[in-house]
């Protein structure tokens, strides 16, 4: 259900983009009604599909406060970031902006992570996940830095997808090749954690106890 949560504006974006690719008649007069006269029949499903991504972040968020009473930085981060490239998208009919919005959160990311550890000394990983499991502190620093360039190479992937492709395929990527290589690459840092947690009990009984 959380996986679906995090993805809530990416599908919206891509269900609303094939959608009017379909019905491309109409979703140019929806456009039309909405942005001005002067757009171009191609440009009308990625202009309907940012205005729904910004419009299902902004949910998302609702969602969120409804069922926790708080919102996560990251996620008012990703809100003021589709609503300043979405909305430059929507009032310059140009789709550069938001084919941007995945690489500039992507690197806020990883900007965020490095210059946490690096800066001030707070592992924002070892934060997230120090409840579930616990790890030498190298390997935390490893994994920190880890994400923090996996999230500054996957910013780039973007806009090489975004540049050297069509839209259609770029935003296939954003929803499914995206998605895959978060997953994947957590599932590669499950596997390589696994040889380095801690267990507790183990520990325990190697800690020598003092005589009574």
């Amino acid at each position: 259900m959380k996986l679906l949560l995090d993805l809530l504006p990416v599908i919206f974006f891509f269900g609303a983009y094939k959608l009017a690719g379909v019905y491309p008649d109409e979703s140019l007069a929806l456009a039309a009604r909405w942005l001005g006269d002067d757009i171009p029949k191609d440009q009308a499903p990625i202009l309907i599909a940012t205005f729904i991504a910004i419009v299902a972040t902004a949910l998302q968020i609702g969602i969120v406060w409804l069922k926790h009473r708080k919102v996560d930085r990251m996620l008012w981060v990703s809100l003021i970031v589709i609503a300043t490239l979405g909305g430059a998208t929507l009032a310059f009919h140009d789709a550069t902006f938001i084919k941007w919005k995945p690489t500039v959160f992507y690197w806020l990311l990883g900007a965020v992570l490095f210059a946490s550890s690096a800066l001030f000394q707070r592992n924002l990983i070892k934060r997230m996940l120090e409840a579930q499991i616990r790890l030498p502190e190298s390997v935390w620093s490893r994994l920190n830095l880890a994400w923090a360039l996996f999230f500054a190479l996957l910013g780039v992937l973007n806009l090489y997808v975004a540049y050297h492709f069509s839209e259609d395929a770029w935003v296939n990527f954003k929803l499914f090749g995206c998605t895959a290589l978060i997953l994947v690459f957590s599932l590669a840092q499950g596997l390589y954690l696994s040889k380095h947690v801690i267990d507790d009990d183990a520990s325990s009984e190697a800690t020598p106890k003092p005589r009574p």
